[in-house]
């Protein structure tokens, strides 16, 4: 599948080998922001299987970066999307430095302080 030559230039190796379904989603919408599509077009557009967008989608509109009307989708307000998508990429550069963070060992220390 062909990205833009912004997300090109703006991704590093890592970033493009392993982006998820929902950021394929987000790029793609953000990409094509003065269209909405309905979940066929975009599954068959970023070439992922028609039966996990709807969970997708869903999961980004939770999140406010789609809306969508009817049967079509669409990207979020593009302040909400770029807020998310800095605070996603410092966690994944704080991930990088320090380690990620282990859930169970924080749910430990968190029942020792009760």
């Amino acid at each position: 599948m062909p990205i833009d030559i912004e997300t090109f230039d703006e991704s590093s190796s890592d970033e493009l080998n392993t982006l998820t379904n929902a950021e394929m989603v987000v790029r793609f919408l953000a990409t094509n922001d003065d269209k909405a599509y309905t979940p066929s077009e975009i599954a068959e557009r970023i070439d992922i299987k028609k039966n996990s967008i709807g969970t997708v989608l869903s999961r980004l509109e939770d999140r406010n970066l789609v809306r969508h009307k009817g049967d079509y989708w669409a990207i979020g307000e593009r302040e909400t999307v770029r807020d998310a998508y800095r605070t996603h990429r410092i966690m994944e550069a704080l991930d990088e430095r320090y380690g990620e963070e282990d859930l169970e060992e924080w749910r430990e220390h968190a029942a020792e302080g009760e």
